[in-house]
């Protein structure tokens, strides 16, 4: 082989001359196909795989999309419901794909996380892993949010006034950052423009992170449904192309799921007052987010104090980032935490009855369980986790993640692989 060139064993004669000189075939191939994975994932391992997809789709129609698009509060409106849905070949297609995507894509992302947090796939090594996932959600909740407002309806309007507005409660700068973000003293033609930009740029901001966030897990390895570290080769399996083929058929039910939202329900996960255009002389009677943010407005509204609410609403995100170390439990997984384990599915409840909350008025009932869930949200982190882990004794874990698949599939037991009782944490 001659002086300079990588050693490339595929067998293709072009696929070998490139990756010789620039080994990216090898390096996917040893990624990707040769990557050991444990042999136990279960279907919440797909989460990731898909959620790398649907960021995927989403960049591509968001290009097509902005291409037909009007940055300018006079057209905006006209151009996403008249020209793009009407004009432009296979526009609504493009179009709600998009518009649901984004629904699809913090739904994924959302089931990753919790997947996550109950297998504690945030504990050590996988700490800078764990916190690159907080920054990718940070990113995709700033660019869905400045995707709402670009189609510049009544709800789009009012969404940016009053979320943009919320940093009036900063003292002393508050009101410097409302106008730099607004570009003048309303939201208005400038605010469009920044918006545009900025939902433009973010996605492949989020594509980079995404990129470290792979480098990070292929260099601490996967977590498994066990919280164990495979013991060797025994415990893992080639991802290609045992996992490759779940994940195939993971995104085969995702798509149809997505499918159903573009084609029979497009506009069901949106607003109706988002189909008129954008007045700032009328105020909806009820300013409502899009689905993916209701438990972190209910939080918001949780408090009467404005700047109150802006605290708990950026730290109930922000809280994401120090997890590993609040959590004092010397088990990963959820299922070997008896106790642990309701806590973690009252949380779970919690999230849900604060999307509820979120999506009605802040007044009556709705308010106060608004208040007593994110009392327990912010408790679960602070106070739960810290305390259980140290007071709570976990179930046996087994020697090795071969000893219960095994056990499961009916066949042999290693020598002496009997389960190892775990110490107090």
């Amino acid at each position: 082989m001659a002086s300079g060139l990588a050693k490339s064993d595929f067998k293709n004669p072009v696929i070998r001359w490139v990756d010789q000189r620039l080994p990216v075939f090898t390096m996917v191939y040893k990624e990707y196909a040769e990557y050991p994975a444990p042999k136990n994932f279960n279907y919440f391992w797909n989460f990731g795989a898909l959620a790398m997809i649907v960021l995927m789709v989403m960049i591509a129609t968001g290009i097509v999309l902005s291409m037909h698009y009007q940055p300018n509060t006079a057209l905006a409106f006209e151009s996403v419901n008249g020209d793009i849905m009407r004009d432009v070949n296979y526009g609504w297609l493009l179009r709600f794909i998009h518009a649901n995507g984004a629904s699809m894509f913090f739904l994924v992302v959302y089931i990753h996380i919790f997947r996550g947090l109950y297998y504690g796939s945030y504990k050590y090594p996988r700490e800078l892993l764990w916190m690159l996932g907080v920054v990718i959600l940070l990113l995709m909740m700033a660019t869905a949010f400045m995707g709402y407002v670009l189609p510049w309806g009544q709800m789009s309007f009012w969404a940016a006034t009053v979320i943009t507005n919320l940093f009036s409660a900063i003292p002393v700068v508050g009101e410097g950052i409302v106008t730099w973000l607004w570009g003048g003293f309303s939201v208005d033609n400038p605010t469009l423009n920044r918006f545009y930009s900025l939902h433009y740029l973010l996605p492949f901001a989020i594509v980079g992170v995404v990129f470290l966030h792979v480098a990070a897990l292929h260099i601490t390895g996967s977590n498994n449904p066990l919280g164990i570290e495979p013991k060797g080769p025994q415990d893992t399996i080639p991802f290609h192309p045992y996992y490759t083929i779940k994940d195939t058929f993971g995104l085969g039910v995702f798509l149809i799921l997505w499918s159903v939202f573009v084609f029979f329900a497009p506009d069901y996960l949106g607003h109706a007052d988002n189909y008129i255009p954008a007045n700032p002389l009328v105020t909806p009677p009820h300013i409502v987010p899009e689905w993916y943010f209701l438990p972190f407005y209910a939080i918001l509204r949780a408090v009467p104090d404005k700047l109150l609410g802006v605290v708990l609403l950026f730290g109930s995100v922000l809280i994401l980032f120090v997890v590993p170390w609040l959590d004092t439990s010397k088990v990963r997984s959820t299922r070997f935490r008896p106790i642990y384990k309701w806590f973690f599915w009252l949380f779970i409840v919690s999230v849900l009855v604060l999307g509820w909350c979120g999506s009605q008025a802040a007044e009556g009932l709705p308010l106060l369980l608004s208040q007593v869930f994110t009392l327990y949200y912010f408790g679960f982190f602070l106070v739960i986790m810290p305390l259980v882990g140290k007071f709570e004794r976990p179930r046996p874990l087994p020697r090795s993640i071969s000893e219960p698949v095994l056990q499961r599939g009916g066949g042999p037991m290693p020598a002496g692989a009997t389960a190892k009782p775990m110490e107090k944490a």
